[in-house]
């Protein structure tokens, strides 16, 4: 039996996508005991955090499900067919180039390609849906094998892309399977979670995204820290890692730390306005400040001081992330926290 490598391959040879899902046992058995009694759902919602896996599962799916060699009934693709070899997304690319196997993204086709005036800002539109479902759908896969749908954020759907979709779901052409990715699924409209098999994923391990990091060329000590305030995703990891990024999340701890402490409000407010002008990160921003202030009540507990004030600001801290995840405005939550922080 060849030996793997660390992420999957052996000795150069392309491993099956599945093979490679790490920290996601029970999502994969799902898949694997469907590809292996031959009753492969014909919708699937894979529900869980962003950058845990979702995407690898339903690409390995795919992968199974077109693969040349795979034998009726199998589970494993053979990862280096022309068809598994096609369904691998390259790099730089952002979607497969297998004719059947169709990821639909907002803002991922341009606007021409499915029939818009305008670039989707907004939602994933029902031009895309109409355009890349809708049309081939009473058609046969092809290349024969099957034709597999992945809808990446399936959450943004805008209400008329989600209606077109469920004449679809409902009724898919045979050898038609369709693999929605959402990391907020319970928002998702209820008649299309109810056609859909759902399948969870759990974040991953801090040791497992700290690997990841470090595979890709994070130093450790930097990686360490990153997997650290990750919550177990990737996406979120990769950001935390990314020097520049870091630097900007120190910068605006070590001036909220500074403005709790500060005569006048003056600081409070330019780094409330602050945070209305870099909203996207701004909850890592907000997590980077709840470790530093966690560590700071630790510390006073283990010196003799008082941990309380350092305790209560880490919950702030906490419930302004949630806010924030609640879509209110991120000047408007900074200031309030900042505020209550420096009355505790």
């Amino acid at each position: 039996m060849p030996q793997r490598d660390e992420d999957g391959s052996s000795h150069g040879v392309p491993a099956p996508i599945l093979d490679t899902l790490l920290a996601q046992d029970t999502a994969k058995t799902t898949l694997e005991r469907a590809l292996a009694s031959g009753r492969v759902h014909h919708a699937y919602l894979f529900d869980g955090p962003e950058g845990v896996g979702k995407e690898r599962a339903a690409l390995g799916l795919a992968q199974a499900l077109v693969c040349e060699v795979r034998e009726p009934n199998g589970v494993a693709a053979c990862g280096k067919c022309s068809a598994c070899m096609r369904v691998a997304i390259r790099e730089g690319e952002r979607r497969p180039v297998h004719p059947d196997v169709v990821v639909l993204e907002r803002g991922l086709y341009p606007p021409e390609q499915i029939g818009r005036r305008s670039p989707e800002t907004q939602d994933l539109s029902i031009d895309q849906v109409r355009t890349l479902v809708l049309s081939r759908a009473a058609f046969a896969p092809h290349e024969g094998k099957a034709r597999v749908f992945i809808l990446r954020r399936a959450e943004e759907l805008s209400t008329g892309a989600a209606n077109a979709l469920l004449k679809t779901l409902e009724e898919p052409g045979q050898r038609t399977h369709f693999i929605l990715l959402s990391s907020r699924a319970d928002t998702l409209l209820s008649t299309i979670r109810s056609r859909a098999q759902r399948v969870r994923f759990g974040p991953l391990p801090e040791s497992v995204v700290e690997r990841l990091l470090v595979s890709g060329g994070t130093a450790e000590p930097e990686a360490k820290a990153a997997a650290k305030l990750s919550r177990g995703s990737m996406a979120i990891a990769t950001e935390l890692a990314d020097p520049e990024a870091t630097q900007e999340r120190e910068a605006f701890v070590t001036e909220a730390l500074a403005a709790l402490v500060g005569s006048s409000l003056g600081p409070v407010l330019a780094l409330a306005e602050e945070a209305k002008k870099r909203k996207d990160g701004l909850d890592l921003t907000l997590a980077a400040l709840a470790q530093r202030l966690a560590e700071k009540a630790r510390a006073a507990a283990l010196e003799g001081g008082d941990p309380v004030p350092g305790a209560l600001r880490y919950q702030m801290a906490l419930k302004a992330m949630s806010q924030l995840d609640g879509n209110a405005s991120a000047q408007l939550v900074v200031e309030s926290m900042l505020v209550q922080m420096r009355g505790a």
